[in-house]
């Protein structure tokens, strides 16, 4: 018997460095559960919400899409979007990409276009809002 247990799947080289489990996995996974299910719900508003402004003239979209229910809706839906999008591609680069040095990069890249993504979108709705 180990200190690990009876059977422990740390070999002794990654006992030695510390390269077990980053134990950040159920956080990660839970965000990840979290954030789909609240889409749910927003996206179905997101499309009744675009499927209310079908047809109408620019004065009216801008005045909709202004209101503050129908902002508060929209700034939910692309917040959780785009932090579910982020964890998403973040689990993907890490299983995928094995290079270390392409991995720092490509996660790197997948925090600035999540971030930007959602600024722009972010911006977007408070300046209908709030005529900035």
């Amino acid at each position: 018997m180990t200190e690990r247990g009876p059977k422990s799947i740390v070999t002794p080289l990654r006992r030695v460095r510390h390269l077990g489990a980053a134990h950040s996995g159920t956080r990660h996974f839970w965000h990840q559960r979290l954030t789909s299910v609240a889409n749910i719900p927003l996206t179905i508003l997101l499309v009744l919400i675009v499927v209310g402004l079908l047809g109408r003239n620019h004065a009216a979209v801008v005045q909709i899409l202004g209101s503050t229910p129908v902002a508060i809706v929209m700034l939910l839906f692309i917040i959780t979007s785009v932090y579910h999008m982020w964890l998403g591609m973040q689990v993907i680069i890490e299983d995928y990409v094995h290079d270390e040095m392409l991995k720092v990069v490509a996660l790197m890249g997948n925090t600035f276009f999540s971030f930007a993504t959602g600024l722009a979108a972010v911006f977007a709705i408070l300046k209908l809002s709030f005529g900035l």
